[in-house]
């Protein structure tokens, strides 16, 4: 059985880069931990996509879906714009 039809390989991928998230913050990395960690639960609960191209074709798109729902609620709001009117080195 391939390494990629196994929940424990995503999961375990999704720890990895929710820890890399921690190091590298930016929402860059969280958004493809979710990915991973919704793709691991799919698979633990026996829906998998036939073969590895079509796996990784998922995987891209619950990440990208998790990246925009992520960056719609913790983003900047309408409004929230911080205009500086002085300098530190004044």
């Amino acid at each position: 059985m391939p390494l990629w039809t196994q929940w424990w390989v995503w999961m375990s991928a999704a720890v990895v880069l929710a820890t890399l998230e921690v190091l590298v913050p930016g929402y860059i990395f969280l958004g493809f931990a979710m990915g991973a960690a919704v793709m691991g639960l799919l698979i633990l609960i026996g829906i998998s996509a036939k073969g590895f191209a079509l796996t990784l074709v998922v995987f891209a798109i619950l990440s990208l879906i998790s990246y925009l729902v992520m960056r719609k609620v913790f983003g900047l709001r309408t409004g929230q714009v911080k205009i500086w009117d002085t300098d530190i080195n004044d």
